[in-house]
């Protein structure tokens, strides 16, 4: 009876556990989470948005030429560009969004036709961007990784990397300014690791569907 009564009590301990790390999870994901007080007001009138090829970071435990190391770091940022756009093609009819996303083509060809190279994309303001893209928002971000998640994260971790949870690919921030006033309308950041995904796709599907509740310009 001892016993019986010791593991009831130890699987409510462990449920209430449970309960209690979710709920904790999903609180430090909402604080994440960054969203205007004036945005509905600000994007009353918002038809199209850009959405911009990310700024990454890659740090490899390889050594690499300058050349090559500024070529990995855009194919990644031109992945999350991708992935995003993938990402909402695939929810729009579910979440019937009141705004149009630029195809993320016209929004390259727009910008090499201006001149303006991955790695000019921070020298420009939102405003410039705008004009350039023809938009009243623009969706952009950063990204930091010790992976090429690109290619899918291969990453091997020892037994004491997840007793000690250092099981991290990088992180990701993803914003929405506002083309017109130049303002940040919406910010969402997050840790990478294995629990996100192996690849871009995978880690943006992720990261949206935490944040869905709180996304904007859904109807």
């Amino acid at each position: 009876m001892k016993n019986q009564l010791l593991n009831r009590q130890n699987k409510v301990k462990l449920s209430i556990s449970v309960i209690c790390l979710f709920f904790t999870q999903l609180a430090l994901g909402q604080k994440n989470i960054y969203e205007n007080k004036q945005f509905k007001n600000i994007t009353a009138t918002h038809q199209s948005i850009a959405i911009l090829p990310f700024l990454a970071s890659v740090n490899l435990e390889q050594e690499l030429t300058d050349e090559m190391q500024l070529e990995l770091e855009a194919s990644e940022g031109y992945a999350v560009q991708e992935a995003l756009e993938t990402y909402f093609l695939k929810m729009e009819k579910r979440k019937h969004y009141r705004v149009n996303f630029q195809n993320i083509k016209d929004t390259n060809a727009f910008l090499k036709k201006q001149e303006i190279g991955y790695n000019s994309l921070d020298i420009l303001s939102v405003k410039e961007l705008g004009e350039i893209l023809g938009v009243d928002a623009i969706i952009s971000g950063t990204i930091t990784l010790n992976v090429q998640l690109s290619r899918g994260a291969t990453k091997s971790f020892k037994l004491l990397d997840y007793v000690t949870g250092n099981t991290k690919y990088g992180r990701i921030g993803i914003k929405i300014s506002d083309v017109k006033t130049g303002k940040l309308l919406w910010k969402y950041e997050k840790q990478i690791d294995r629990k996100t995904g192996k690849n871009t796709n995978e880690l943006i599907g992720s990261m949206m569907r935490q944040a869905s509740r709180k996304f904007p310009y859904e109807k």
